[in-house]
């Protein structure tokens, strides 16, 4: 069985209760064929990038999946007929990270990335030279 992780987008007007319903349906296809749910969190209510299908927020879902190709094409397809769902993304990862996900944790337990750092730059008088001459 393969690792493939899966963020779900449901629209906006759909309730927190009814996403819950909508997911363990989804989550009952995998289960049915002998894969398992690794993993499940539930993102919130989040605004998007752009407008997909009249709709400017969306109910975020991540899940974590183990199961064979076969089961996985069935779920999406089932996901791609359901209407409340506007768009999701599954994509075949190596192994699972532990602990929450980044969304899911705050600020402070994220780790510091290299650009986040600022380093200063010398100050020297070649950086700050006068134009002489310009267009002559």
């Amino acid at each position: 069985m393969r690792l493939y992780e899966c963020v779900i987008i449901a629209r906006q007007d759909v309730s927190a209760g009814q996403v819950d319903e909508l997911v363990n349906e989804f989550c009952s296809i995998i289960e049915n064929d002998g894969g398992s749910i690794r993993r499940r969190e539930y993102w919130g209510l989040r605004s998007l990038a752009y407008r997909i299908k009249k709709n400017r927020k969306g109910h975020y879902i991540l899940l974590n999946i183990e199961t064979v190709p076969k089961t996985l094409k069935e779920f999406e397809r089932i996901m791609g007929l359901n209407e409340d769902i506007l768009r999701f993304m599954t994509i075949g990862i190596d192994k699972l990270e532990e602990g929450p996900s980044v969304m899911m944790q705050t600020k402070q337990e994220r780790p510091r990335s290299e650009r986040s750092e600022r380093k200063e730059m010398p100050k020297d008088d070649k950086f700050n030279a006068k134009v002489v001459s310009e267009g002559e």
